[in-house]
């Protein structure tokens, strides 16, 4: 019996300290916003002007931070690629030229690894970024421009673990990685290309032509059938609706399974009524070369389960939600 207290007074006590982990952390990501300054626009500049590439380097927990800045720099318009400090002193050095930009990562400000390699890299004529915890270190006076990321205590309980000074550094990149894209006009599109393979590349690549289906697929009256005619058509379609045409597949309206059941709800003749007079005029359509993603928010926000696709005032095509779907569009 005396046993579950002690359980829940642990898990309290877990619970608490998470939270501990979690107000530290927060505090010293905010902590940074008012020690922005010159030496972070010197920074953009920097980088701006950079004819190589951004090398981000790191030892330890700050290699791994490391890594992740320059994985979001290469991701957002940025070239750049991580470098490990002691590997860089055992002969990587040699990726490094003269037109770089180095980023190097020390909460300390005092890793030996890159003080070893900084003054290689700046008597080659390269430029130095430094994100450290300590803005009178070594590395710190050595940089062209220094970012101060300093914490006033690590989240960890022996406040020796590298957690909310990790963090802290993660957020500073990611302002930096943030920044640059903005200077760089660096758009949804330009984020795609870098994504091809993922659901992001999908929904930002993919255009209505790609998955549409053609004009000879849609199923199509003239806008003298009759509504018998136009259910026929719905029904061989398998797509839930019938687009009305001209003879020149000029779009006049829409016959969806919804305006069946209205039509019915009417009690009207289906061998003898024209669909002109119970389909959808002036239905929702979309360009063919518009984003797919265009169109799924288009069919959400109107609450359509199918949409034309219409060019220069023709039929060229239509699609519906399975098609989204299939596409992975969403």
């Amino acid at each position: 019996m005396n046993q579950i207290p002690a359980i829940e007074k642990a898990d309290a006590e877990a619970l608490e300290l998470a939270k501990r982990v979690l107000r530290i952390e927060a505090q010293a990501v905010a902590g940074l916003i008012d020690r922005l300054d010159a030496g972070f626009l010197k920074a953009i500049a920097l980088i701006l002007a950079c004819r190589g590439r951004v090398v981000v380097s790191g030892v330890g927990k700050s290699g791994h931070i490391a890594r992740k800045i320059a994985a979001t720099l290469a991701s957002t318009g940025t070239p750049a690629y991580f470098v490990h400090a002691a590997e860089a002193a055992h002969g990587d050095l040699g990726m490094i030229t003269r037109d770089d930009v180095l980023i190097a990562l020390s909460n300390s400000g005092e890793s030996e690894e890159l003080l070893t390699i900084v003054p290689l890299v700046k008597r080659q004529g390269g430029r130095l970024v430094a994100i450290t915890g300590n803005p009178a270190s070594s590395l710190a006076r050595e940089a062209d421009a220094h970012l101060d990321a300093g914490v006033a205590e690590e989240a960890c309980p022996l406040n020796l673990a590298p957690t909310a000074s990790t963090t802290a550094a993660l957020a500073m990149g990611d302002a930096l990685a943030v920044a640059l894209l903005d200077a760089r006009n660096f758009n949804a599109e330009d984020f795609a290309r870098s994504h091809p393979g993922g659901t992001l590349g999908r929904r930002l690549l993919t255009h209505v032509r790609d998955i549409m289906r053609p004009v000879d697929d849609v199923p199509r009256v003239g806008e003298h059938a009759t509504v018998a005619e136009a259910v026929l058509a719905i029904s061989r379609g398998g797509m839930g609706m019938t687009a009305v045409v001209t003879e020149a597949l000029a779009v006049v309206g829409i016959f969806t399974d919804g305006d069946l059941r209205r039509a019915l709800e009417k009690v009207v003749d289906l061998r003898g009524t024209p669909v002109a007079q119970v389909m959808t005029r002036n239905p929702r359509s979309i360009g063919p070369d518009r984003l797919a993603a265009e169109t799924a928010q288009m069919m959400e926000e109107h609450k359509i389960s199918q949409i034309l696709v219409v060019d220069n005032g023709a039929l060229v095509g239509a699609l519906n939600t399975h098609d989204l779907l299939r596409a992975k569009v969403i």
